[in-house]
Formats: structure tokens, C-alpha cells, sequence
């Protein structure tokens, strides 16, 4: 018998009461889009459970791409049968002989069809003594087996498993609203957006672009780092905002310890603007605290009261180490190392002020004589607008929201 259905089990949806009918079905969107060109396989769904039932696809392909689902805690792949005992034991036979490495197991039950003639506690007496008599160098250790086989005897079939496979957690992409995530090219930002993407939250990311200053490699940088977060959220919208003049003019009129304060100050404006047209409710960003001197808990303040809506920051309490270990993780790492500078690495002054006060920076940012609502303005005119879908090759650019 071979594997023909995965079980799929859901995570924190259970808690969710009334919502959980519009959540199932919002993960049930994203599963179908995430296998939709494996056209023999289909997702079935029965009193709660999930069911993804193979039709011959191969199995790894289908849960090298389950993995990549958020709202799912786990997943096991099954073989079906008949609620027939004998149908059962083969099955369970097949699923030990698929782990070959287990040299214990222990067999369990759920029957949730009573007119199955065996109770819960009967099935696994009967089928393990089974899997006893056609195996050899097998034993049954009910503490710490290294296989458990389940079966569950359901109306509409049983099934039989025994591996699970984590899967990503989380809530389904697209329940919880959306945010846009300022994405720089560095490590920390596409983790920090992988991070909302896991809490249900439709993202759209916005990167500041300072050509010539920095590269047309840098850009591209960024593309793929949303191609990549694409794999784990579907479709995602890069805003690529003209930073050039902006940048130069605080260069040449504000003080060297408050250049990255003022640049980020300038950032936020944009970004909530942008926000505001696409109906974002937060920003994100990929601080963490203490990381670097425009991530001091001053400088936060300073930078945050520019901003009326909220900045969502899901690195802040995270090391640098940890930060990098989730990165090769979800796979953004080896793209973020590329060499290419973002602009906020340019003109990095050597002693950048660590204590700001939002008062004097208020006072420096009037008394530079920049052009702040012609800036912001001119820079989003310019804003350039892709639609990056890893399932495509191309990416689109989207119509002029400005």
C-alpha cells in the first residue's frame, strides 16, 4: 500500500470559536494556491480536518510545499482504507516497513465510528499483534516506541499514519489585515517580515533606494528577498521609493551624529503615506534593540514621533545570533549577505548620537531649510510599484497609485 493522503492538523484555528469557520477557509485558499499547479491532487475537508489526498502525486512534493503553510502545526502522511480490519493491518504494515530505522513501535486508536466491532483499546492488541508476526527484529515498547503508528476509524474511512512532520505554525496569511514592512537589503527585515507573514498579516514591503549611491545590484537584492518571503505569503507588492535627494539634502544641512535619526524620521513620513493609500494598519520594521545606534530605546522614541501609526518591530528582543539562525531558516540569509549597500549603510557617520532628543532633532530638521513636503511628495511620485509571485517568472509592475 502506498501513501495517498496527508492529514493535515491546524494550530492555533482551534481556538478560535466562531472565527475559526473563516479562518479554515481563508487556509484552505492558501493550501490550494500553493498546490494549484499539481493538478491530481485536491483538498478535501470533513468535521474539522483537512485532508490532502494525492491521486499518485508524488508525496514529497506536496509536503516540501505544505511546510511553507502557515496556519498548519502539522502534517501526516496516510494511507486510506475501508474501515476493515484486515485492510488496517496492511496498511499499518506498510507504514512500519516505510521506517526501517524504527526497531520499536506502539500502535494507537481513535474510533469515531461506532459501528466499527472493535473498541479503541481493541485495535492496536489486534493490529499489533499483526505487525509482530510478519516483521522480524521489531518490538512493541508502549513508553518510548520509535514509531508510533495511529489509526483512526472515522465514517468516512481510517487512516493510518505515522510520521509527523512540522509544520510552520502560525495563522493563514491574509486573516489578520496588513502591514508594510520596511525592507532594507540586510539580514534583519526579511525576518522581521517573515514574522508578520507567520502572524496571518498581508505584507507589502517598501524599500528606499538611493541610486547612484547604491547599486542597481542592490535593488535586485531586494527583489529577490521579496521573491523569496513570496514563497511563504503568496503574491507580494515592493514599493521602491527614490531616496537620492532626500538623503543628499540631510547630508549637506543637518549634523553628522543626526543623520541616520533624521534619515529614519523621513522614512517613517513616506512609509505612512504609502501605508495610507494601500490600507495598511502598521508598519513594520526589522528592528532589534541596542543592535545599532538608531536602535537605542531614544532614538525609537525619537524616530516614533513622526509616525501615528503603529510600528510593529518582531526582532526587538532577538539577538543578532538568533536573528541569523532564522534567516537561513526561512532562506533570506545567503541573498542578504550579497555585497551590495542599502542606503541605510551610506553615509554612516563615525559617531552617530545614541540619546537624541525628539525636541532638538525637531529643531535641526526646521532650521535645515529642506523642503520637507516637496521632498516626500516628489519621492513618492517616483515610487515604483512591482507584483513579485514566485510562481511567475516575470515580475509586474502595478498601476500608479499616486
Amino acid at each position: 500500500m502506498k501513501i495517498d493522503t496527508i492529514l493535515i492538523r491546524l494550530g492555533e484555528l482551534a481556538l478560535k470559536g466562531k472565527n475559526r469557520r473563516l479562518f479554515e477557509e481563508q487556509l484552505r485558499r492558501n493550501i490550494r494556491k500553493s498546490l494549484h499547479d499539481l493538478p491530481d491532487v485536491s483538498l478535501k475537508s470533513t468535521f474539522g480536518r483537512l485532508y490532502v489526498e494525492l491521486h499518485g502525486t508524488p508525496v514529497e512534493e506536496v509536503t516540501s510545499r505544505l511546510k511553507k503553510v502557515f496556519g498548519i502545526i502539522s502534517f501526516s502522511p496516510s494511507i486510506r482504507v475501508e474501515n476493515e480490519l484486515s485492510q488496517i493491518k496492511e496498511a499499518a504494515l506498510s507504514i512500519l516497513e516505510r521506517t526501517p530505522q524504527a526497531k520499536s513501535f506502539k500502535v494507537s486508536a481513535r474510533r469515531t465510528d461506532r459501528s466499527f466491532p472493535l473498541n479503541s483499546m481493541e485495535i492496536p492488541q489486534h493490529v499489533g499483534g499483526y505487525l509482530l508476526a510478519h516483521t522480524s527484529e521489531k518490538w512493541v515498547d508502549v513508553h518510548h516506541p520509535d514509531l508510533e503508528i495511529k489509526i483512526e476509524v472515522r465514517k468516512e474511512g481510517t487512516y493510518v499514519l505515522g510520521e509527523v512532520i512540522p509544520g510552520a505554525g502560525g495563522y493563514p496569511v491574509g486573516i489578520n489585515g496588513k502591514v508594510l514592512l520596511l525592507l532594507s537589503g540586510g539580514i534583519d527585515s526579511p525576518v522581521a517580515g517573515w514574522y508578520m507573514l507567520k502572524r496571518g498579516v498581508t505584507v507589502e514591503a517598501i524599500h528606499f533606494h538611493s541610486f547612484p549611491f547604491t547599486s542597481e545590484q542592490a535593488k535586485e537584492k531586494v527583489i529577490s528577498l521579496v521573491r523569496i518571503l513570496s514563497v511563504w505569503g503568496g503574491k507580494m507588492r515592493l514599493h521602491i521609493v527614490p531616496f537620492t535627494e532626500i538623503q543628499t539634502e540631510i547630508r549637506r544641512t543637518c549634523p553628522d551624529d543626526l543623520l541616520i535619526t533624521i534619515m529614519r524620521r523621513y522614512m517613517m513620513r513616506i512609509a505612512e503615506r504609502v501605508a495610507d493609500e494601500m490600507g495598511a494598519k502598521a508598519l513594520a520594521t526589522g528592528e532589534s534593540l541596542g543592535q545599532v545606534a538608531s536602535q537605542t530605546l531614544d532614538s525609537l522614541y525619537t524616530i516614533n514621533q513622526v509616525a501615528h501609526l503603529p510600528i510593529l518591530r518582531p526582532l526587538i528582543a532577538m539577538d543578532k545570533t538568533e536573528i541569523i539562525d532564522q534567516a537561513r531558516r526561512i532562506g533570506t540569509y545567503e541573498t542578504s549577505i550579497l555585497p551590495y549597500e542599502d542606503c541605510c549603510t551610506i553615509f554612516t557617520p563615525k559617531s552617530p548620537r545614541t540619546k537624541p532628543k525628539a525636541k532638538v532633532v525637531e529643531r535641526v530638521e526646521e532650521k535645515s531649510g529642506m523642503d520637507m513636503e516637496r521632498l516626500i511628495r516628489d519621492a513618492i511620485r517616483g515610487m515604483e510599484t512591482l507584483e513579485i509571485d514566485v510562481e511567475k517568472k516575470e515580475d509586474e509592475k502595478s498601476a500608479e497609485w499616486f
